[in-house]
C-alpha cells in the first residue's frame, strides 16, 4: 500500500468516525410550545437542526386550561416533554408544581396583545381607553382566547373600562382554536390575542396593538421539563433561541426578543 493510499484510507476512516460521533450525539427533543412563539419556533427549527444535528418533535397547546391539547395536561398525560416554551406565569407554576427544573427557566420574548378585525372590514379607533371601550360596546360580537391575553381581556380589562355587564352575552372566550379564525370567519366581529399568534391567520387585519393604557404584555419562557431525556440537548436549543441569529426572526413574528444581559 502507498504512503498516499495509506493516507487516504486514514482519512475515510477518520470521517467515518466523526459521523458515527455526531449521529452517537444526535438527539430528538420533545418540545411542548403555546401559541404565542410557534411562529417564530418553526421558522428557527430547521436551522437549530441543521446546525446540531438534532432533530426536534413539536407539540402544540395552550400553557393553560383544560383542553386535551393543554400543556399541563400533556404533562399530566405522560407525555414526552425535554423543552417547555409557553407563557411565562404558567411555566413558573410548573416549575412550582416540580415538572420544570428551577435553574432552567429563562425568558425569551414579550408579546402584546393585537385587536383584529376581518379582512376588508373598517378599522376601528384603538387609539385610547375611550376608544376601545366605545368599540366593544358597539360590537355585537366579541373574541378572545383561552390563554394569557384572554384571560386578561375578561378578567381585567372589561372592569378597567366599566363594562363587564355590557360584555355578558356578546363576548366569548375561545378553547384551542386561534382567535383570528373566529374573526376570519365572520363568528365575531373583534378579536383579541398577542399579535404573534394572529399574524399567520389569513382574512384578518390586525388593527394594531391595544393602547398603553390597556396593554398587557405577556412573557413567553423556556425551561427544561423534570423528567426531561434530553436536558444538555435541549439547553442547546434553548441558547440558540436566546442567540442574536434568532431575534430577527422573533420579531418579525410580532414579538420583541428579551436580550440577555452579559455581567460587567
Amino acid at each position: 500500500m502507498t504512503i498516499t493510499t495509506r493516507l487516504r484510507t486514514l482519512g475515510l476512516a477518520a470521517s467515518a468516525a466523526i459521523l458515527v460521533t455526531t449521529a452517537a450525539q444526535a438527539a430528538d427533543i420533545h418540545v411542548m410550545i403555546s401559541g404565542g412563539m410557534t411562529a417564530a419556533f418553526k421558522s428557527l427549527v430547521p436551522e437549530f437542526e441543521r446546525r446540531s444535528g438534532h432533530k426536534v418533535s413539536i407539540a402544540y397547546g395552550p400553557s393553560m386550561g383544560t383542553t386535551a391539547n393543554a400543556i399541563p395536561v400533556r404533562l399530566e398525560r405522560g407525555e414526552p416533554a425535554d423543552v417547555l416554551i409557553m407563557v411565562g406565569y404558567a411555566l413558573s407554576d410548573l416549575t412550582t408544581k416540580g415538572k420544570v427544573m428551577p435553574d432552567s427557566y429563562v425568558e425569551l420574548a414579550n408579546s402584546p396583545i393585537g385587536v383584529a378585525v376581518k379582512s376588508g372590514t373598517p378599522h376601528p379607533d384603538i387609539s385610547n381607553a375611550d376608544a376601545v371601550k366605545r368599540m366593544l360596546i358597539a360590537a355585537k360580537t366579541i373574541a378572545y382566547s383561552d390563554s394569557a391575553s384572554g384571560v386578561y381581556v375578561s378578567t381585567e380589562m372589561f372592569d378597567k373600562l366599566g363594562i363587564r355587564e355590557e360584555m355578558k352575552g356578546k363576548a366569548r372566550m375561545i378553547p384551542a382554536t386561534p382567535v383570528g379564525e373566529i374573526v376570519a370567519q365572520g363568528e365575531a366581529e373583534i378579536g383579541f390575542q398577542q399579535i404573534s399568534e394572529l399574524k399567520p391567520v389569513h382574512g384578518i387585519d390586525i388593527v394594531g396593538p391595544l393602547p398603553a393604557g390597556l396593554q398587557k404584555i405577556t412573557v413567553f419562557s423556556a425551561g427544561i421539563a423534570t423528567n426531561a431525556k434530553e436536558p444538555e440537548a435541549g439547553k442547546a436549543l434553548i441558547h440558540f433561541l436566546q442567540s442574536p441569529d434568532a431575534r430577527k426572526t422573533i420579531t418579525e413574528s410580532g414579538l420583541d426578543p428579551i436580550v440577555r444581559r452579559s455581567p460587567n
